[in-house]
């Protein structure tokens, strides 16, 4: 079966008992043999109605049978034991391992019931979740948004630090223009980067084993460097962690490698699904434009802040400027700063998990006579940035305040350092190094918590109890999963990076450009080509990512949508990962 026809996600002819007419081969061409790793036949697919219109824009499965394995019975898809009677699978009244031929997977699970949650949980009511953070985090902005534009008048008021700014008569310093060979290179740089990215991803979807095995190993190898060269220049300390973390990574590789098969299997399906809805592409870039323009804009506040109020400023006047006062303000434009960071990343999170990747898992391709449903990715953005931002916000408050702590104790720890009291450093930096674990274990919590709201409309509160649930139950397959996809993924993008960089040096080399004669441009000129390349490479990752976590969750919330829809994937996806047909136990 050919890797378009899993994209596309529906039925066989040979293990579909009700009849569906293929209507797929008019809506795509044929694309690479790729999933055809299990001897399934090619045969045609069927097409798969989809419910009349998603609920609230949310996605709901359609009318579920029963299914032939014995799930557990506190499972919510737990059917009778025993096979259930008069299943046919092709001509015959029985299923006959030796075929070869995968089973009819058909839902048990009981969305069409009146009972328990899951008619609120598929069909939630439009309302906005968690107000309180919704009004806190508005606030924080407009504070953020006033002290900055009060900061940046008095900066433009007095010609900024140097030359070129404003038009008061206290400019200091000299400014320098770079000439249009600079202005190519960058351009050159972003189109790159783009085309590099996107030859990677598909190197990804044709040896995805293969570059999953390399990256895994590469990951151990420049552990085990970074461990030596550490212990050749007598760094104890850091010899010591990476010592343990090159320990580590060793027995994981060999731990994780039996679970590339399920790694391989999701990767493949997203990066197909990003094939016919190039649109997710386009929100993460949108979501690097805001992410770049906001870092601007608090770098230059952060700088006003500092020339507007600190004593003996041009701009202080009376009794108002004082270093404390800088400070303060600093801090608050920071938390500002992150919050607003986090959220903007989440929402783009949201869009797409609840967008085109969870369209297509709930609904499959869109065709002529349904699937997944028009303006999917526009409608996803609309409710992420609506009624569920005070969510998103409630979320991203929770990893900023450690964000915030952490980034106190660095300061701490350079203090002490400074200082020279060597205990107060090591204390401060052990500290700093557990809220950083703490920070990062709560933000990959709070991805599928993000993902929990984007597809059932659900507040922070109820999706992260779901999300545990979820992550009590396949916790470890889904951190070795990201692993891996994610492990695959870094390395394009330090490549990527690496290749912008090696084309903007030998760029300025070959044009060599009169401002950079005695070459000192060079090297932040490569550096930011290096930037560049790797932030385009991480963007479009995040989509692929974004994709395969979601489709996880799926798998674990309603796994048999995905047997109804696409049986032989489903076939595929359980041979490597078995639990699949479980369910994860409703609270």
């Amino acid at each position: 079966m050919s890797a378009q026809q899993f994209y596309q996600g529906g039925n066989d002819n040979a293990y579909d008992q009700r009849g569906y007419q293929n209507n797929y081969n008019q809506q795509y061409a044929q694309q690479n043999q790729g999933y055809n790793q299990g001897g399934y036949p090619q045969a045609p697919q069927q097409s798969y109605q989809p419910p009349s219109g998603p609920p609230q824009g949310q996605y709901a499965p359609q009318q579920q049978a029963q299914n032939q394995y014995g799930m557990k019975p506190s499972q919510p898809y737990a059917p009778p034991q025993g096979p259930p009677q008069g299943q046919n699978y092709g001509n015959d009244n029985s299923y006959h391992p030796e075929s070869g031929a995968p089973p009819a997977y058909v839902d048990t699970a009981p969305f069409s019931q009146a009972n328990e949650k899951t008619g609120q949980r598929l069909n939630p009511k439009k309302r906005l979740n968690d107000p309180i953070f919704l009004v806190l985090f508005l606030a924080s902005l407009a504070g953020f948004a006033v002290v900055s534009g009060i900061a940046i008048k008095s900066f433009i008021d007095v010609g900024g630090l140097g030359g070129g700014v404003g038009s008061g008569t206290g400019r200091t310093g000299s400014s320098v223009t770079l000439d249009y060979h600079t202005v190519y290179l960058l351009l050159i740089v972003c189109a790159l980067g783009l085309a590099l990215a996107a030859v990677y991803l598909a190197m990804v979807r044709a040896f995805t084993r293969i570059i999953i095995e390399v990256t895994l190993a590469l990951t151990v190898i420049l552990n085990i460097g970074i461990c030596v060269y550490y212990f050749i220049i007598k760094y104890w300390s850091g010899a010591i962690i990476f010592l343990v973390i090159a320990l580590l990574s060793v027995f994981f590789y060999w731990s994780m490698r039996k679970r590339i098969p399920l790694a391989k299997l999701l990767l493949q399906v997203t990066i197909d699904i990003t094939k016919h809805h190039p649109s997710v592409y386009f929100v993460v870039l949108i979501g690097l434009i805001v992410q770049s323009a906001l870092s601007v804009w608090y770098t230059f506040t952060c700088i006003a802040i500092y020339v507007k109020w600190t004593p003996g400023s041009a701009t202080c006047t009376g009794t108002s400027c004082s270093s404390g006062k800088v400070a303060g303000l600093v801090f608050y434009s920071t938390f500002a700063y992150l919050w607003t960071s986090q959220v903007v990343g989440n929402v783009i999170l949201c869009t797409l998990a609840g967008g085109v990747f969870g369209g297509w898992y709930y609904y499959g391709p869109r065709v002529p006579t349904g699937g997944l449903p028009k303006r999917a990715t526009l409608s996803a953005f609309i409710r992420a940035s609506t009624l569920s931002l005070g969510s998103i916000a409630f979320g991203s408050l929770i990893v900023t305040i450690l964000e915030l702590i952490r980034l106190i104790l660095q300061a701490i720890q350079q203090y002490e350092a400074g200082q020279g009291d060597t205990i107060g450093a090591i204390v401060a930096c052990c500290a700093s190094c557990c809220v950083g674990c703490i920070e990062g274990m709560i933000a990959w919590f709070n991805k599928y918590a993000y993902i929990e709201i984007s597809l059932y409309g659900k507040s922070y509160i109820p999706a992260a109890k779901d999300t545990w649930a979820l992550l009590k139950d396949r916790g470890i397959d889904a951190l070795v999963n990201d692993s891996l996809v994610g492990t695959a993924l870094m390395w394009g993008a330090y490549i990527n990076g690496f290749l912008c960089a090696v084309f903007g040096y030998f760029y300025l080399r070959f044009t060599n450009p009169a401002y950079n004669a005695d070459g000192q441009y060079s090297a932040p000129i490569i550096l930011f080509s290096f930037l560049i390349g790797i932030s385009e490479g991480q963007v479009i990752n995040s989509a692929i990512d974004a994709g395969v976590s979601t489709i996880f969750v799926g798998l674990g919330e309603d796994p048999m949508v995905l047997a109804e829809r696409s049986p032989a994937l489903f076939e595929m996806i359980r041979q490597t990962y078995p639990r699949v047909v479980e369910g994860v136990p409703r609270r």
